[in-house]
């Protein structure tokens, strides 16, 4: 029997989730399992009990990154020894054991697709390092999901996992060939999310178009799984990312077109406009075909807001490369996107071949990423004096104000002191800034 005069101190854990979506809902579904060990999630690393470093191997210098984090953990472990250090994601998947001899202080390793095994760790049950593909399915060990109408958005993980191998990319290394998630389960843990006040869903995966999971009546595509989500009464919004091209089939597109839920915003990632460096990359696709795709989901969604990433300096990429990735932006008119300067990634295909000139791919960068944000400023424009749906996420820092997301991702400020977190309403835009948009509730 619990000693009512002396209940049991609560744990505290801090979680730091780097880069891609993906890592902030495996830092949710974390943080859920330890929930049902006792502890709370706290914003304060000092005070916590246990620190989980979740980690990305995508960005440049991660594991340099990781790294210089836990050396700055050192007086912490000093001061309280019995803090618990754990190191998650695709660094350490790549990284393993070698974390543990570079740095002791760390407790656990585990790897994107044995997170389920944490608390097992934490109790002395399972190996403290822990980066296998298992069999079983994680998502059959995790608690129930936890979501409030204090959290309107929710991301929704229904693929991992990668068979394209792209030349630059390590993720079918740390997160191990394409898996995708039964239409049961799914539907199920979209249901439960509506039932805790989710409004919108965004559908996670590393290849998450190519999803084609088992259903009643055998194997269903994405479009078809758009379309059952669609199905959910209070599900007012459909998201999804990130996409490879060549998995955009026609029923997908035709569920951009036919399902109200789903949002006129696609990112889908083209890397370069060079033909040459696009095979290079091992992509699979011409700049003509990504050309044709964007035309066919132009048709049957006209006001689709497209995004993408590009990959600038890849090695071998000549002057002629990058005026031939200049043109396909300009053809296209994203609505914003991602660019990079190429970086090695250890045990990739491109690794070792040689470099572009740093100075040269920088400029290239800067030249591209000017192009991109005048296309940027041009969509931001373009949406004033629209009337748009904003989702309503948290307060804003003036009296009576709100922050929202529009149809097309951009984050909207309106003043509406009577409206709260969780409201889906319609606003016309009135001023476009360089990030975000303001606008006034519609009448």
């Amino acid at each position: 029997m619990t000693d009512q005069a002396n209940p049991p101190a609560v744990k505290k854990l801090f979680i730091k989730t780097y880069g891609c979506q993906m890592n902030v809902y495996d830092s949710q579904r974390m943080a859920e399992a330890m929930g049902a060990e006792g502890y709370v999630l706290t914003e304060d690393q000092a005070d916590a009990d246990m620190v989980l470093l979740n980690t990305c191997h995508i960005r440049e210098k991660a594991a340099e990154k990781l790294y210089s984090d836990l050396g700055r953990l050192k007086p912490l472990k000093a001061e309280k020894p019995d803090l618990k250090i754990g190191v998650a994601g695709c660094v350490a998947q790549a990284e393993g054991e070698e974390i543990v001899r570079r740095m002791p202080l760390v407790d656990l390793v585990v790897g994107p697709q044995t997170y389920h095994r944490l608390p097992a760790m934490v109790r002395g049950e399972a190996p403290a390092i822990n980066t296998d593909f298992p069999e079983e399915d994680k998502f059959d060990h995790l608690p129930a999901r936890r979501a409030t109408r204090r959290a309107p958005a929710a991301f929704l993980t229904v693929q991992e996992g990668c068979d394209k191998f792209c030349a630059f990319c390590v993720v079918p290394y740390t997160r191990g060939a394409e898996v995708s998630r039964p239409v049961d389960r799914i539907l199920r843990e979209a249901r439960d999310l509506v039932d805790r006040g989710v409004r919108e869903i965004t559908l996670l995966g590393q290849n998450v178009n190519g999803w084609h999971g088992a259903g009643s009546d055998g194997e269903w595509g994405f479009g078809r799984l758009i379309r059952a989500l669609g199905d959910i009464e209070g599900l007012e919004r459909i998201r999804y990312t990130t996409s490879h091209p060549n998995d955009m089939g026609e029923d997908l597109i035709a569920a951009h077109r036919d399902i109200p839920q789903l949002m006129p915003y696609l990112h889908l990632p083209v890397q370069s406009g060079s033909d040459r460096i696009l095979k290079a990359m091992n992509r699979k696709h011409t700049a003509a075909q990504y050309l044709r795709l964007i035309d066919r989901i132009r048709e049957a969604r006209p006001d689709i807001m497209l995004t993408s990433d590009f990959i600038v300096g890849f090695p071998g990429e000549t002057d002629a490369d990058h005026q031939d990735t200049l043109r396909l932006v300009a053809e296209v008119g994203f609505g914003t996107a991602f660019s990079f300067k190429y970086s090695p990634r250890p045990g990739t295909p491109a690794y070792d071949r040689p470099e572009v000139d740093g100075n040269v791919a920088d400029e290239r960068l800067q030249e591209l990423q000017a192009l991109l944000t005048k296309q940027q400023k041009a969509a931001q424009e373009g949406m004033v004096g629209r009337t748009l749906g904003v989702l309503f996420e948290k307060p804003g820092r003036k009296d009576g104000q709100m922050i929202g997301k529009s149809d097309y991702l951009h984050s909207v400020f309106v003043d509406a002191p009577q409206a709260q977190v969780g409201d889906l309403v319609r606003v016309r835009i009135v001023e476009s800034a360089s990030n975000s948009l303001r606008g006034e509730l519609a009448a």
